[in-house]
């Protein structure tokens, strides 16, 4: 008897080192794949309506830009710039860390590159002078435009906190990149709607929010200001899981599931 103990007890030994072992396997090769290839991140504000909403659950590709220090686990300070390093492009959603919080992650839309001049005019967009074109979205014609410019990837009604809906319009670079945007006040009327003109330093990035009254970005040169280069941790690429619940309530998650949102590629 006690023999089979003895050997019982063995067995149960080498199933707990053998799970001990896997689990830091699995969590190995997690690790491996948010620090060279794919990191997760979670939309936690509106900055982005229309196109990215408040717990939507997104893949951020780390290799798209090539790498900085920023792209390791707690972003040990080893080295300065970039490592294999590709150029963003003009309307890439980037995700990236503010000077002034090195820990957190923030995610917005890439507008100008390095030696561009960028003015809002009367809530418009203008890119070296020149004035980005927008185009409304009539609520008539709104399944031609989204099949058109944005096939099934977005939530189309967005209101605000009177549950009036937003006017979205159909923003358009001058790389021919389209995107949408909501302007909630009147043009002209928003905090950033008239600034001077911002010339983009060498190995930064102007960025801003597509909900364009609800998005503290670039235009706030104060705070945010040119994102330097090597604080870009990679471009957003696929929604793979979206809730209306709140990250924190998990046993909510599937029920208040947005289906229509899962495995979405974002532009």
């Amino acid at each position: 008897m006690a023999f089979k103990r003895k050997e019982q007890l063995s067995i149960a030994k080498e199933s707990f080192i053998e799970f001990f072992k896997s689990l830091m396997s699995a969590i190995l090769v997690i690790g491996a794949i948010q620090t060279v290839a794919y990191q997760n991140f979670h939309i936690p504000s509106g900055s982005m309506k229309p196109n990215l909403l408040v717990g939507d659950f997104l893949f951020v590709s780390k290799f798209a830009y090539g790498y900085s220090h920023y792209s390791l686990p707690f972003s040990p300070p080893l080295f300065k710039g970039r490592i294999l390093a590709q150029e963003p492009k003009r309307g890439d959603v980037v995700v990236f860390r503010p000077h002034f919080d090195t820990k957190t992650d923030f995610i917005k839309r890439l507008i100008g590159l390095p030696g561009d001049r960028i003015q809002m005019r009367d809530g418009i967009l203008y890119i070296n002078d020149k004035e980005c074109p927008l185009e409304k979205v009539q609520e008539e014609f709104s399944d031609h435009l989204y099949i058109n410019y944005f096939p099934a990837n977005i939530e189309e009604r967005v209101y605000d906190a009177e549950g009036v809906k937003i006017p979205q319009y159909i923003e358009t670079l001058p790389n021919g990149v389209k995107h949408l945007i909501i302007k909630e006040k009147p043009f002209g009327a928003g905090r950033f709607d008239n600034t001077d003109v911002f010339i983009v330093p060498e190995n930064h990035y102007f960025v801003m929010g597509d909900n364009r009254d609800g998005s503290d970005d670039s235009r706030n040169i104060n705070r945010l200001g040119c994102v330097a280069q090597e604080n870009l941790i990679g471009r957003a690429e696929l929604i793979y899981f979206s809730t209306e619940a709140q990250w924190w309530e998990v046993w909510k998650w599937f029920t208040h599931l947005r289906y229509d949102r899962l495995l979405k590629f974002i532009r």
